[in-house]
């Protein structure tokens, strides 16, 4: 074996495995989690989208991409993936500006105004590490901070087989919180069960 021809010995529990879980909520610390969306199909796709200015290109003698002249103008996250499953509040969500209508649960109303409370907080949960069962499970989660669909509702049905909904989640500064940016990554390895002795 050649001396570049390895692999780190703890690699195995640095991997990130399967295509994970989107929910309405989930605590890091203890791993609970809220509602899962939908059953999804093909992955989900994460990008944070970072848009750079280059403030010395047009300065003579400094090269382009100088980094003291660079600078962080924002990020632009987005969460996509198609969903195999829906109910009215999945529809909701995926609609973006809408409301369930009073009076009868299964019909979603969209509307022309967009509200506040139209943004709403969307975590995804994938395995990690060779731990990935029980109360101490390792994972990767993504946090996308005022999370809106932003390519409307779609559904791409098929014959003899089963629809699929697209979706494009956009995370979104807010003017409460002008400094924070509209997602948080957390990874955590997981451990293995500890057990009680005596003697």
């Amino acid at each position: 074996m050649g001396k570049f021809t390895k692999v780190a010995e703890d690699a195995f529990e640095k991997l990130q495995l399967n295509a994970g879980i989107l929910v309405d909520e989930f605590t890091p610390a203890t791993g609970t989690i809220g509602n899962i969306l939908g059953a999804t199909t093909g992955g989900i796709n994460f990008a944070s989208n970072p848009t750079f200015s280059d403030y010395g290109e047009d300065v003579d003698n400094v090269p382009n991409n100088m980094l003291e002249f660079k600078k962080l103008d924002s990020y632009d996250p987005h969460m996509t993936g198609n969903f195999l499953t829906c109910d009215p509040a999945l529809a909701k969500k995926l609609v973006g500006a809408a409301d369930i209508a009073t009076g009868d649960s299964t019909k979603v109303v969209p509307r022309n105004e967009l509200l506040k409370a139209d943004f709403t907080e969307l975590w995804w949960i994938g395995d990690y590490s060779d731990v990935v069962t029980g109360t101490n499970a390792g994972f990767i989660a993504i946090h996308l901070l005022n999370a809106l669909n932003t390519t409307g509702f779609q559904i791409q049905s098929t014959k003899n087989g089963k629809g699929q909904l697209s979706f494009d989640f956009q995370g979104h500064y807010s003017l409460d919180a002008q400094d924070t940016v509209p997602f948080e990554i957390y990874v955590k390895a997981g451990a293995a069960a500890t057990t009680g002795g005596g003697g």
